[in-house]
């Protein structure tokens, strides 16, 4: 007789549970991802289930079998205790409520305000009253019900101030102005001007052709572009880069000070430098007409615009101008060279030399400087062409620059495109980097490479179909003429510069690695950061390797140069260090420009008459319109009640606000002015209203 036995039921699965950092949303809700790759969708966790986490922690995490998230594949978790606290301060402002005082976070993530003492009782800073920028130094929190306490340990001035939040944005980035002492000595003992010595064995392009091309607010400048025509057809352009490595030597305080900030940090109207300003802007600034150190990518291209030869060498120039963009792309494109010549100079307070007028310079100057950027660009232009033919993505956006006045107010807007003036420099540099990246791998040099993985398929797919919502109809996005595809349809689509960005979000993160893994968005197996190295210390570093090569094919001792003394160990942990650093820095100058932002449109609530900004509707809602500046691309939202002098209702589709005696229309992709109604600078709001006769 066989017997018969049940087995004993399945224990349930456990909880799985793992360490990140927690990321929060403005209304108190976060995420987190279980991998640093973030192979694996989120794990959202509540509000509620947010413990006594605040924004950036590193927590434990325990996520429940079963659970589901927002979206297919997302789980949902509750923070079970904080590993580390991301910082010791937060920086606000001070408010009164009652007999009470508190700081209320700058960031709106943090949803909680600070309890802290009353100010007239301080010792430490006795002239703090509400209404002041502060930082407030966190006492320890350990039970959700209580409130959070705090210590102010420094007034930055008054809140809004151009000066306050500036100060404001260096505490909460940790970015420091003032160099230590042993590097402003370092500094000082350098000398103004590049001395003879240094240019022996170098390669001289002083008496070659040799220009800048930048923004018209550039502080410093890196690259400059020497072009040559040489026998049967042929052209040797040089792209010359400011050789820094040969005045920052490893070892050195300026050496361990520019690898500690990792790359400068451009904030609206003033930058953080790497370097000290006698490196930054002077001595490594290729300046118009000062001689300068470089290394230099020299490319021998044949008639057909084809590259036939490519070397390196330490050159020495002297540019013949600093040209903006903008001048830059007159002299491609503009015949009539009175116009030219009329082209102002950027103001002095907001760049970091201005060279000569174009008006300063005579008529066969001027139509050399024309010459040569039309050369340049008509090589240019190929590479570029042969670079999306071989599946390079266009990724540049359109930018808004915020331009300051001389007390450091936001006065002027501007959107940048990327332009022909833009693209001739970006192909050069590209080529250069490539050049540099492949020089390194090939030669198995130790060195850091900039790296772009491949796209996860799963969230391309996702994208997709959230973009088939729009209308907007692709194949499958792992093929790269589906995402060029994709990318040509965004650029005129109404919400184009928002599902843009919603596209690059999607992507994995560019960093800095030790070993050549390729590049998605250029479409290159070899990629390093070579054209930069005033203000990114990978760049040096790369200098570094490129000059130990460049002494060792020359005969020369190899470590002079500095780049023998990196093995791969220290690259890996260089370029993990350096990932870090950019981002910090980037999260530092989006942070700049969301304050001027609300800085600028709450001085124009006070302007008479007011200014009319041409916008598009992007979103519809119950309530009313969400829509992008087309200047700026300012978001903002229109309230139904602030279209103007009709009563709008919205349609029975949902899809779009109808008047009711005029007809008049409002839907996605809709046009109209509008006017600024209100700013809240504390919520980063802004709502607009319908300018009179939009």
């Amino acid at each position: 007789m066989r017997s018969s036995s049940k087995k004993p039921p399945s224990p349930p699965p456990a909880a799985e549970e793992f360490e990140g950092t927690l990321q929060f949303r403005s209304g108190g809700s976060a995420f987190i991802f279980r991998d640093v790759a973030r192979t694996q969708p989120a794990v959202q966790i509540g509000p509620e289930d947010t413990g006594v986490a605040l924004p950036g922690d590193r927590v434990a995490v325990r996520v429940y079998p079963g659970s589901s998230g927002r979206r297919p594949g997302e789980m949902q978790g509750r923070v079970t205790r904080v590993v580390e606290r991301a910082r010791e301060s937060i920086v606000g402002d001070l408010r009164r409520s009652g007999r009470s005082f508190a700081v209320i976070p700058d960031d709106p993530r943090f949803s909680r305000e600070i309890l802290v003492a009353d100010p007239s009782r301080s010792k430490s800073q006795p002239h703090l009253q509400p209404g002041d920028k502060v930082v407030v130094r966190l006492q320890e929190w350990k039970q959700r019900s209580q409130p959070i306490t705090g210590e102010i340990i420094e007034r930055l001035g008054r809140t809004h101030e151009p000066r306050a939040e500036l100060l404001g944005v260096f505490a909460k980035f940790g970015l420091e102005v003032a160099f230590p002492p042993a590097v402003e000595r370092e500094a000082a003992a350098l000398p103004a001007r590049v001395q003879a010595r240094d240019v022996t064995g170098r390669v001289d392009f002083r008496k070659i052709p040799t220009f800048t091309i930048d923004p018209d607010d550039a502080k410093d400048f890196d690259d400059a572009l020497s072009l040559e025509e040489m026998e049967n057809g042929e052209v040797r352009i040089g792209v010359h880069i400011a050789d820094v490595s040969s005045y920052v030597r490893p070892g050195t305080a300026l050496d361990q000070e520019a690898q500690r900030r990792g790359n400068s940090t451009y904030l609206v109207g003033t930058v953080i430098p790497m370097l000290p300003e006698k490196l930054s802007n002077g001595l490594c600034s290729l300046v118009e007409a000062e001689d300068r150190l470089c290394k230099a990518a020299l490319f021998t291209f044949a008639p057909n615009g084809k590259v036939r030869e490519t070397t390196f060498a330490n050159t020495v120039i002297r540019s013949r101008k600093r040209l903006t963009y903008k001048q830059a792309y007159a002299l491609l494109f503009e015949e009539d060279m009175e116009r030219v010549r009329r082209m102002p100079l950027p103001p002095k307070h907001q760049t970091g030399s201005t060279g000569r007028s174009l008006r300063d310079l005579s008529a066969s100057e001027l139509s050399d400087l024309q010459g040569w950027i039309r050369r340049l660009w008509d090589i240019g232009r190929r590479l570029r062409a042969d670079r999306m033919s071989h599946g390079s993505l266009d990724l540049d956006m359109p930018e808004t620059k915020i331009f300051v006045d001389e007390k450091g107010f936001a006065d002027r807007l501007e959107r940048i495109e990327q332009d022909e003036s833009h693209q001739l420099i970006e192909e050069f540099m590209l080529l250069a980097n490539e050049a540099i990246g492949r020089l390194t791998r090939a030669k198995r040099l130790p060195s850091l490479y900039r790296v772009h993985d491949d796209p996860d398929p799963e969230k391309l797919e996702e994208f997709r179909e959230f973009t088939a919502t729009f209308g907007i109809r692709v194949g499958d996005l792992t093929t790269r003429s589906e995402v060029a595809k994709l990318l040509e349809t965004l650029k005129t689509h109404p919400q184009g510069y928002t599902l843009r960005s919603q596209f690059l979000r999607s992507l994995k993160k560019a960093a800095y690695r030790s070993t050549a893994d390729g590049h998605y968005g250029l479409a290159k197996r070899d990629y390093t950061h070579f054209t930069s190295p005033i203000r990114r210390y990978a760049d040096l570093v790369v200098h570094r390797v490129l000059g130990s090569y460049i002494a060792r094919t020359e005969g020369s001792d190899p470590r002079a140069a500095g780049g023998a003394g990196y093995d791969a160990a220290r690259m890996g942990s260089l370029a993990d260090h350096l990932s870090l650093t950019e981002i910090n820095s980037a999260d530092a100058e989006r942070e700049s420009v969301k304050i001027k932002l609300l800085e600028f449109f709450e001085r124009e609530l006070h302007r008479q008459p007011p200014t009319r900004f041409a916008a598009i509707v992007t979103d519809v809602r119950r309530q009313g319109l969400f829509v992008e500046l087309t200047e700026s691309m300012t978001f903002g939202f229109v309230a139904a009640d602030a279209l103007g002098d009709d009563r709008y209702l919205l349609d029975p589709s949902g899809s779009a606000f109808v008047g009711k005696r005029h007809r008049k229309r409002f839907e996605i992709g809709s046009r109209l002015e509008v006017t600024v109604a209100r700013v809240d600078r504390f919520k980063r709001l802004i709502d607009f209203k319908a300018a009179a006769d939009s």
